[in-house]
């Protein structure tokens, strides 16, 4: 059997066809593309039983109906992110979903703290200039992280991983979650009212699901409970800000910066060359104009360490399939209903 896979990044595809060998040696064979399942492209899955799915393609009704008529039977998605899938219908359709539930917590984790030094630092800005040779110091100017208040919205496994982060450069640690982790307890973390972290924080960092309760969770009235020179970081999903009022708060000098790893609009841009192109959405093209704004293109999971688990998993979820089993990672298999997923939705 020939499964697919697409969106596959030329990095991912040694990683993705090591797993899948490994597990299966010459049972089946693996078909890495490069672009991305849409209404374009679902023609070219016909006949495949397995689609491998990336958290950038588009799963809408549509397309899902047009696998089940070729043939589709199982979509891995290759993500833990599925807000691109729509269940109902792959429900409806009959088809099974899986995702990859957990992978390397450390990489997204690290990755946001990254943008945070650099978006607080400057260091974007000094390395245009020096390699201008301008070494001049003037707007470089950033802030002691030790000893100010970071907020830290959603304290799973990756927020977790964040707050131990914090904690080592003697930051003061505020949480927002549904329910309170120990281990971020034992880091001295108070949980409190999202109004209050926002409103006190110097740095907030996301690191919650996009489900239609977090949707915009950080919209005009929360922006302006932050302090003036606070930092935002999202390495979550694009659609847990409000990018309009983002722009607005940044037009108005709010903020001393915003790390960006995700966009609400993404899809059909990142992942992608557009350099050659006219940049048409123009809040992506507006936010790239501010100074103290960072945005890289979704690559907060992208180590060797998170891929290949990513890639294992993956394989995993197609063997469960194949044995009609189900798993943590199972999103929807029929019988079972629609979305096993817990929501999570707002206190």
């Amino acid at each position: 059997m020939e499964i697919i896979a697409y969106g596959v990044l030329a990095n991912e595809r040694p990683l993705l066809q090591e797993a899948f060998d490994q597990a299966f040696g010459s049972r089946h064979e693996l078909r890495c593309l490069e672009p991305f399942l849409n209404r374009d492209t679902v023609p070219t899955a016909a006949g495949h039983q397995v689609v491998l799915s990336s958290v950038n393609d588009t799963l809408d009704a549509e397309v899902l109906h047009d696998l089940a008529k070729g043939g589709t039977q199982m979509i891995a998605q290759r993500a833990t992110g599925y807000n691109n899938i729509d269940l109902a219908a792959a429900q409806e359709h009959g088809l099974t979903v899986a995702r990859v539930s957990y992978y390397s917590p450390h990489s997204v984790a690290e990755f946001a703290w990254a943008l945070a030094l650099a978006v607080n630092r400057r260091i974007v800005r000094a390395v245009h200039r020096t390699r201008e040779f301008d070494f001049r110091l003037d707007g470089l100017m950033g802030r002691d992280l030790h000893g100010r208040v970071v907020g830290v919205v959603g304290t799973g496994k990756i927020g977790t991983v964040f707050a131990r982060i914090a904690h080592g450069f003697g930051m003061r640690l505020l949480g927002w979650d549904i329910a309170e982790n120990p281990d971020c307890l034992a880091l001295g973390m108070e949980y409190v009212p999202r109004e209050r972290l926002f409103a006190e924080s110097d740095l907030v960092s996301l690191h919650v699901p996009l489900v239609p309760d977090t949707y915009h969770l950080v919209d005009a009235k929360v922006l302006a409970l932050m302090k003036e020179e606070a930092v935002l970081i999202n390495s979550s999903r694009g659609g847990l800000v409000d990018t309009d009022a983002l722009l607005t708060t940044l037009r108005a000098g709010h903020l001393s910066g915003v790390g960006l790893d995700v966009y609400e609009e993404e899809a059909g841009v990142f992942f992608l060359d557009k350099s050659l192109e006219v940049m048409t959405d123009e809040r992506l093209a507006r936010l790239m104009t501010f100074p103290n704004v960072l945005v890289t293109s979704h690559q907060a999971y992208f180590t060797r360490d998170a891929v290949g688990q990513i890639a294992e998993t993956t394989v995993r979820n197609i063997e469960d399939y194949f044995a009609d089993r189900t798993s943590e990672n199972t999103l929807v298999r029929p019988g079972l209903g629609q979305d096993r997923h817990a929501r999570f939705p707002l206190p």
